[in-house]
């Protein structure tokens, strides 16, 4: 690995930052790009490294996006043109073929590879539950914080995933508050339903935020034991986690569904028809008004040169 991507991909992981770690495989001359090549994409569609020329940079950075949020493997093949074999033939699975006919030639294969930090849960209290919960949840693959209300910041000012109050009645409300007023996507409060209804009704949070404590926590399944109860919890935190879309940004527009949230816009190069990272490091030229993003110079020079010969008719 280049030693500064390696250096860079280890504090990534160290300030638990999402990251896409993008690796050349393969390359046909002429290419810029060799072999062993790499860089990470960052969420905010950052490149830092080395993976190909502006045309293949811009296409990495739209599909590393994608990745981030489907948290899946891709082989990324970029081609100048299609030269891929049975027309309309289904790709290998994990596998994604993109024509990009502005490569200066040659193609370029890339293993793209997102690296997601393990969920963090919050786990609050002493009791048998809580500690069969935090060594169960360890074993599922979560990173476990054991503590209070300080513990509902997670790292980096980041909330964890979950935070589950397990302690008899302990310091309840304050960690309950704290965390549904910092966003954790669930809240889970074990007590029996009559007296965790009435903690509940005593925080001092609106309507909405009530609802979102979920307790007794834990699904339904019959529980009896304290293992038994944190496997419950976990399968709720589970099946209540955000799904992602999956979607590879194969054709033009299928990387707003795709796209994390806080992450920039993927627009459409005019000119040859990629998808590209619509920021301020990218490509643009602004005309009548209004602003075009493009993989490389190449595509900005044609549209400047003839911004209606790409235009929509009813642009």
């Amino acid at each position: 690995m280049n030693p500064d991507v390696e250096a860079r991909a280890a504090a990534l992981r160290r300030d638990r930052v999402p990251f896409v770690h993008a690796r050349v495989v393969r390359a046909e001359r002429p290419t810029s790009a060799k072999p062993g090549d790499e860089a990470v994409v960052l969420p905010d569609g950052t490149i830092e490294g080395f993976v190909g020329g502006a045309c293949a940079e811009s296409t990495v950075r739209a599909q590393g996006l994608s990745l981030l949020d489907s948290g899946e493997s891709l082989l990324l093949r970029i081609s100048p043109s299609d030269d891929a074999g049975d027309a309309g033939a289904p790709e290998p699975e994990g596998t994604l073929t993109v024509v990009n006919p502005c490569l200066s030639g040659g193609t370029l294969e890339i293993f793209l590879e997102p690296v997601i930090p393990a969920p963090t849960i919050a786990v609050h209290g002493e009791s048998p539950i809580a500690a069969a919960l935090a060594t169960l949840a360890e074993r599922v693959g979560f990173e476990v914080v054991e503590g209070g209300g300080d513990a509902v910041g997670g790292e980096a000012g980041a909330p964890p995933a979950a935070v589950v109050v397990a302690s008899h009645g302990r310091d309840e409300e304050p960690v309950l508050e704290a965390a549904v007023r910092a966003g954790v996507p669930y809240v889970g409060l074990v007590a029996s339903r009559k007296r965790g209804e009435a903690v509940v009704a005593a925080l001092e949070l609106d309507d909405a935020q009530r609802a979102s404590v979920h307790t007794p926590a834990g699904l339904d399944i019959g529980a009896r034991t304290p293992r038994e109860v944190a496997l419950s919890i976990l399968a709720e935190i589970v099946a209540q986690r955000p799904r992602p879309s999956g979607i590879a940004q194969s054709s033009p527009g299928a990387a707003t569904a795709a796209r994390p949230a806080a992450a920039p816009e993927v627009v459409t190069d005019l000119v040859c028809g990629m998808s590209v990272v619509a920021d301020d490091s990218a490509l643009h030229l602004d005309h009548a008004g209004k602003r075009y993003w493009f993989c490389g110079t190449g595509c900005l020079r044609a549209f400047a040169a003839d911004p209606s010969a790409y235009l929509p008719s009813d642009a």
